[in-house]
C-alpha cells in the first residue's frame, strides 16, 4: 500500500459509521488481553433474582437486552445522543424505561427504587447510587482506569497524559464508595497489553471515542500513523504494554 492509498484508507476508516458502542467492526483488529473477570457472569445471577434493575450508560442497549428476561421494573440511562434512538429501538420492546440526557449527580429516580444498579464505563455519583438503591441493594461497576490508552497516546503525541488527566483507579473508587456506607464485596483491577493489527482500526477507534485523544484527525497524526504502520509491516502488529486499564467493583448498600 503506497502513501496515497494508505491516506485514503485512513480517511475512509475515520468516516466509517459508528453507533451504539458497537466495536465489532474492529473487534479483531485491536485486541486487549482478556480480563480476569467476566462482567456478564458477575451480573447475570443477580439479574435473575432481583425485582428492579437500573443500567447506567446503556449505550445502544445491546448489553442490557442480552440479559433477558429482565426484572419487571427495569430502567436505563444514556447520555450520548447518537445512542439514544438505538437504545429506544432495542429496549422499548422489552418494556425498559429509558431516561436520556440525565444528570448522573441528580438521577430521576426515587429513593431506594432499585435492588441492583449496573454500570459499565459510565460516570456515577456514589451518593446518588447509594440513594436510589434499596437496603442491601447491589452496585456493580466496571470502569476504564486513568492510564487506559496511555501508551497509544505516548506513541502518537509523545506524552502519556490526556487533557483531562485525573486519578481514577480501583483504590480511589473503592475508598469513595466505602466512605458513604458501601460494603465492598468484590474488587479486581487489570492493567494489560493491547495489540493493534492495522492503523485503520486506530483511526476508527479514536474517532469513536474522541475524549481519549482530543483533536485527533488523520491529517494531524498522519506521520505518527505511518510510523505505526511500518512497525506493523515488520512485525505483524504493534503491542503496547500497560495500555488497557480496567477495574470492577461489586458493592452492597448497608442498611
Amino acid at each position: 500500500m503506497n502513501d496515497i492509498d494508505l491516506f485514503n484508507f485512513l480517511v475512509f476508516e475515520a468516516d466509517h459509521p459508528f453507533s451504539g458502542w458497537d466495536f465489532s467492526y474492529i473487534s479483531d483488529r485491536i485486541v486487549n488481553a482478556p480480563l480476569t473477570w467476566s462482567y456478564s457472569s458477575i451480573i447475570l445471577p443477580l439479574v435473575r433474582k432481583v425485582e428492579s434493575l437500573l443500567d447506567m450508560g446503556t449505550g445502544g442497549g445491546e448489553f442490557l437486552s442480552s440479559l433477558v428476561p429482565l426484572p419487571k421494573h427495569t430502567c436505563a440511562t444514556e447520555n450520548f445522543e447518537p445512542n439514544i434512538p438505538i437504545a429506544k429501538k432495542n429496549l422499548g420492546p422489552l418494556g425498559v424505561m429509558l431516561f436520556s440526557s440525565v444528570d448522573n449527580e441528580k438521577l430521576p429516580f426515587k429513593n431506594e427504587e432499585f435492588n441492583l444498579v449496573i454500570n459499565r464505563h459510565e460516570f456515577y455519583s456514589p451518593i446518588e447510587v447509594y440513594r436510589i438503591l434499596k437496603p442491601n441493594g447491589i452496585f456493580i461497576t466496571q470502569q476504564v482506569g486513568d492510564i487506559n490508552d496511555s501508551k497509544l497516546r505516548l506513541i502518537l503525541t509523545g506524552s502519556e497524559k490526556s487533557e483531562n488527566d485525573t486519578e481514577w483507579n480501583l483504590e480511589y473508587a473503592e475508598e469513595r464508595l466505602k466512605a458513604i456506607g458501601f460494603e465492598i464485596l468484590e474488587r479486581q483491577e487489570n492493567i494489560s497489553y493491547t495489540r493493534i493489527f492495522d492503523v485503520g482500526a486506530i483511526v476508527y477507534y479514536l474517532k469513536a471515542v474522541p475524549w481519549e485523544l482530543a483533536g485527533f484527525s488523520v491529517e494531524k497524526y498522519y506521520d505518527e500513523l505511518m510510523e505505526i504502520q511500518s512497525i506493523i509491516n515488520e512485525k505483524g502488529y504493534l503491542e503496547l504494554d500497560s495500555n488497557n486499564h480496567r477495574f470492577i467493583i461489586k458493592a452492597r448498600k448497608l442498611k
